[in-house]
């Protein structure tokens, strides 16, 4: 199994969808005169100037259920395995790719509030939706519903169970192992595994509108109580901070970062932390009630801030300044080039951050890890399923399965269970399987929208000019502005 699905990861990860990405980040940016930057006080701001309704979730909502499915895994594991397989320096390149990434979120999040519709009574809206509206090709809007439904309803969710079992098998000790057809589970994996099934069946039987006033208390209070950690951490170590800033820059541009080392990790694992560019963050977008498309746009641009330059920054400066960590280029094993840990600590796992913090404050930094964890990878299983519940609406609108949804939610949920117990090295591959087949898709989508019609880049530009005039009141006009197949908008208008 885990040669098989390194061999499909081989094909789909090739370093065309990292130059891919970083290409497509740079051109957007380029071409929106870099909006990340220069609309920044003003993301600030629309974070909350939008109300909850009975059809949609807030700003604040949305930004909270968006950051749910990036702050995660990727951001405690992901980041460990980038520093494990790709050095120090893989950080900068994770950097690089969320910068750049912030305008391929506010181009793809655009996208999905233009072509949203109401869904039995709420919004809904993504990839799918837009490729279908505004390429006219229901061929690819199906095949990234199919994808992404395979991808966060079976293959993602298992990266994040995984992680929530390793950190308490970690954390509390393995207890009594099982010997079993499908391997040997420990007895806090299974315990794990078991608790976050049924807490998170619970939550996903009750909607997106629970799973966005769970997540809008639960994501801002932990990433911040999970940055004031790092800060300590890195305060008490302060003196070592110039010469770690000094080993991420020390090997940005060399051979081995831009063939496979550096380069490589850091944009995979950054992407698949803050999902710039990924395809899922548009489903939460669309969800948002706004009066204009570009609104949630700059939100989910800033989305990809906090996600890696706050989160993935702290985990990494706290992993780096406590030298918690080893780096192993080769991913299916081989030499080190730094060994500060023992051979048997788990790369991708988040066995670095632990260790890092446990290196401060002893055995509560453990716990604390894996506490943070559990609710980190929770909040991203219950976006993983909207995302999933989002795309099943969209195949529904012209085929329907018998309860399609309950199907979703049982495969989902033994996915999570199966994630839990199995290793690390599976899961993640399984999951990068998921990241790269939605990454292709919509990447290439967005680029042919762009160069067929830019109805981001029209609703940014109709936006800016809004505001320049001083209005209080926003309106989005998608005829006037040449934008076909915009019908909630249309049928919207005052």
């Amino acid at each position: 199994m885990q040669e098989l699905v390194s061999s499909i990861n081989s094909v789909i990860w090739s370093p065309a969808l990292v130059w891919l990405l970083l290409g497509a980040g740079l051109l957007f940016s380029i071409l929106t005169r870099f909006v990340q930057a220069r609309m920044f006080r003003e993301m600030i701001r629309l974070l909350f100037s939008s109300k909850e309704s009975d059809k949609g979730i807030s700003s604040f909502q949305a930004l909270a259920v968006s950051l749910s499915g990036r702050v995660g895994t990727g951001n405690i594991a992901g980041v460990a395995a980038a520093i494990g397989f790709g050095g120090p320096s893989a950080v900068f390149w994770m950097w690089v790719v969320a910068f750049l990434g912030a305008s391929t979120a506010y181009i793809e999040a655009a996208l999905g509030q233009i072509y949203k519709e109401v869904d039995e009574g709420q919004f809904r809206g993504g990839p799918a939706f837009y490729f279908e509206k505004a390429l006219g090709q229901k061929w690819y809007a199906w095949l990234f519903a199919v994808a992404t439904i395979l991808a966060t309803g079976l293959l993602l969710p298992t990266v994040q169970s995984n992680a929530i079992g390793n950190a308490a098998e970690l954390a509390f000790g393995a207890g009594q192992t099982f010997e079993t057809s499908m391997g040997t589970f420990s007895l806090a994996k299974l315990i794990a595994g078991s608790i976050v099934v049924v807490v998170l069946g619970f939550i996903i039987f009750g909607g997106v509108k629970r799973i966005a006033h769970f997540t809008q208390i639960v994501v801002p209070f932990m990433a911040l109580a999970y940055i004031a950690m790092a800060l300590i951490v890195i305060a008490i170590n302060a003196a070592k901070l110039p010469a770690v800033i000094s080993l991420i820059f020390s090997d940005i541009f060399s051979p081995m970062a831009m063939f496979g080392g550096a380069i490589f990790w850091g944009v995979k694992r950054g992407v698949y932390s803050n999902e710039a560019g990924q395809g899922t963050g548009p489903h939460a977008a669309a969800a948002s009630e706004v009066q204009h498309p570009a609104q949630q746009g700059l939100v989910q641009a800033f989305s990809v801030y906090v996600d890696t330059l706050f989160v993935c920054s702290a985990t990494a400066f706290m992993i780096l300044i406590t030298g918690a960590y080893n780096v192993q280029p080769d991913a299916l094993g081989g030499e080190f080039v730094v060994q500060n840990l023992p051979v048997e600590t788990i790369i991708d796992s988040p066995a670095f951050t632990q260790l890092a913090l446990e290196s401060v404050m002893g055995g509560f930094g453990k716990s604390f890890v894996a506490i943070a964890l559990f609710f980190f990878a929770f909040t991203t299983l219950l976006a993983y399923y909207y995302i999933a519940e989002t795309n099943v609406a969209y195949i529904r609108r012209t085929f329907r399965i018998p309860y399609e949804l309950t199907i979703l939610k049982i495969m989902l949920l033994s996915a999570v269970f199966y994630g839990a117990v199995r290793e690390a090295s599976l899961a993640w591959g399984l999951g990068d399987i998921g990241v790269g087949l939605m990454a292709w898709l919509n990447i290439i989508g967005i680029l042919l929208l762009f160069f067929m019609g830019q109805p981001a880049m029209r609703a940014l530009k109709d936006y800016e000019e809004q505001k320049k005039a001083g209005v209080t009141q926003y309106r989005f006009d998608p005829e006037k502005l040449g934008i076909k197949h915009a019908d909630f908008w249309t049928s919207h208008r005052d």
